[in-house]
C-alpha cells in the first residue's frame, strides 16, 4: 500500500520525534528562566521577559523559522567574513529546527511556569525557611515538585502543539516526517495516501503522550485531595 516507502516514513518520524523532544528541553528552559524573570524584583529582567512573550506571540513560527535559518545564515557568514573566514558556513536544519521551535515555545511555557510558581501557597516556602531549610532545599523539595504539578497541563498542551508544529521544519530542508511524506507523495502520486499516513503518524506520538502526561499528572497528584463540587 505505501509502495516500499514505510521505512522512509519511519525513519522521517524518528527525525521529527527528535527534534520535539530536544526542541522541548530547550522549550523548558527557557520557560523556568521566563517565569523566573517575570516573578523576579528586578525591573529590567521582568521587562525583557515580557519582550520575549510578547515578540514570540506576535510573530507566525513559520516566519521565525526562515528569519532564524536564512537571516542567521546570512548573521553568521557575515560575522565569519568579518573575521577573516571566508569560507562559506551553512546552519544545520536540525539544529536550525530545534532553536526556532525551542525559543517559540519557551514563550509559552513561560505562562505556563509562572501561573504554577504562582499556584504554590507561598505559606509553605514560609513553613520550610522556619524549619531552617535552605532556599535550594525549599525549591528542590517544596516549590518545583508542587510547581510541577500545577504546570502539568500547560506543559502537556504545549507538548502537544509543539509536536505538530515540527512540520514547518520541512520547509528549510530537513528530512523530517513531513517531508518524507512529501517526498513519498510526489514520487508515487498518491498524496492522499500518504498525507493519510503521516497524519495517522503524528496521531499516534499525540496518542501516546496524552497517556504519558495522564499517567504523570496522577503521580504527581498523589497525596493530593481533590474538591468536590
Amino acid at each position: 500500500m505505501l509502495h516500499g516507502f514505510l521505512p522512509s516514513l519511519i525513519e522521517g518520524a524518528g527525525v521529527t520525534l527528535s527534534v520535539a523532544l530536544a526542541s522541548l528541553a530547550m522549550a523548558m528552559i527557557l520557560g523556568l528562566l521566563g517565569a523566573l524573570a517575570k516573578l523576579s524584583k528586578w525591573r529590567f529582567a521582568r521587562g525583557l521577559a515580557h519582550l520575549y512573550t510578547t515578540l514570540i506571540r506576535g510573530v507566525p513560527d513559520l516566519v521565525l523559522m526562515l528569519l532564524i535559518f536564512y537571516g542567521g545564515q546570512v548573521a553568521v557568514n557575515s560575522i565569519a567574513l568579518s573575521l577573516g573566514h571566508e569560507e562559506y558556513i551553512d546552519i544545520n536544519p536540525y539544529v536550525a529546527g530545534v532553536l526556532t521551535i525551542g525559543f517559540i515555545f519557551g514563550a509559552y511555557l513561560t505562562e505556563a511556569f509562572r501561573g504554577a510558581f504562582l499556584a504554590v501557597p507561598p505559606g509553605q516556602r514560609e513553613a520550610g525557611l522556619a524549619y531552617g531549610m535552605s532556599a535550594w532545599q525549599i525549591a528542590r523539595r517544596i516549590t518545583f515538585p508542587q510547581m510541577f504539578r500545577h504546570a502539568l497541563p500547560g506543559l502537556s498542551n504545549n507538548w502537544l502543539v509543539l509536536i505538530k508544529s515540527t512540520a514547518i521544519v520541512s520547509v528549510i530542508g530537513l528530512h523530517d516526517l513531513m517531508t518524507r511524506g512529501q517526498q513519498a507523495a510526489g514520487s508515487t502520486r498518491e498524496p492522499f495516501v500518504f498525507y493519510l499516513a503521516v497524519a495517522l503518524i503524528y496521531l499516534a506520538f499525540t496518542s501516546v503522550s496524552e497517556l504519558l502526561f495522564d499517567w504523570l499528572q496522577k503521580r504527581f497528584s498523589t497525596g493530593v485531595r481533590r474538591g468536590s463540587l
